[in-house]
């Protein structure tokens, strides 16, 4: 299936970098977030991508056009550099379409600028590109497939540490509650669509908004409840939080990783 993703926003909240380069360039570790999105879809089997490009397009087309596949694998060099022996798995071909939709558009109209580019598909998968979960995907691609419905997003809890106060029109109290008791969900940028999406746009018009509206409207809007491991970087604290977790080599989102710390524990745990 292929993936679109938007690539074109700023990232005016975590300006420390996205002066610099565009929001999904920011690196976690050693890489852009990008990639680990891209990564995630790969361990999938999801290796054709269409990026959406807009604030600073060259710095991503300059990423994927210069940086060869030693980058982020590990290898044996020779003659000084002339010989690159890769390590391990080999390094997966990538198919990237890099489109650039404009500066100032908005996810709906860079959705609409690919949709050349995904008109023979069954389905496609699209993503915001500035956040990481461990969702299964094969089992959201499962569920939306046999659902009928036109569009899919997933659904996660609001990351928010507040208590929310249930209050009577009177003023009076009746329930304080956290958020992980609350049925307040949102959207975690992750979605699934049939090509049917584009006969529920219109020029100009936000994603989420309008487009939903009329999938709702019709009933062919499901959401995927997902409880486990979501974060998306959306301010210099989500960035910190993120990298924190890199460093300790705590990446839920990252399959092989995942496997290979389960793989030690039960280990540990026989031992």
């Amino acid at each position: 299936m292929k993936v679109v993703l938007f690539c074109g926003g700023r990232g005016t909240r975590i300006r420390d970098y996205s002066d610099s380069i565009p929001k999904p360039m920011i690196p976690l570790g050693h890489q852009p977030i990008l990639r680990h999105v891209m990564q995630w879809y790969s361990d999938y089997g999801h290796d054709d991508f269409v990026l959406c490009l807009g604030y600073k397009a060259n710095v991503i087309k300059d990423f994927f056009l210069n940086t060869r596949p030693q980058t982020f694998s590990d290898c044996v060099v020779s003659r000084g550099g002339q010989d690159v022996q890769l390590l391990g798995d080999t390094v997966k071909d990538w198919s990237i379409t890099l489109l650039d939709t404009g500066i100032w558009r908005n996810i709906g109209e860079r959705l609409w600028a690919a949709r050349d580019h995904v008109r023979n598909e069954k389905m496609f998968l699209a993503n915001y590109s500035d956040g990481l979960t461990n969702v299964d995907l094969d089992d959201v691609i499962a569920k939306f497939e046999a659902s009928g419905k036109i569009g899919c997003f997933l659904a996660v809890r609001a990351p928010l540490t507040y208590h929310l106060a249930d209050i009577a029109e009177d003023g009076r109290v009746r329930e304080f509650r956290t958020t992980d008791t609350a049925e307040i969900w949102i959207n975690g940028g992750y979605f699934v669509f049939r090509t049917d999406i584009f006969d529920y746009m219109r020029d100009g018009e936000e994603l989420v908004l309008e487009p939903f509206r009329r999938l709702i409207d019709d009933n062919m809007l499901m959401a995927y409840k997902h409880e486990g491991f979501w974060r998306s970087m959306d301010t210099l604290r989500d960035w910190q939080s993120l990298e924190d977790m890199v460093e300790k080599g705590d990446m839920p989102w990252n399959r092989k990783i995942t496997a290979e710390k389960n793989r030690r524990n039960r280990v540990l745990a026989a031992s």
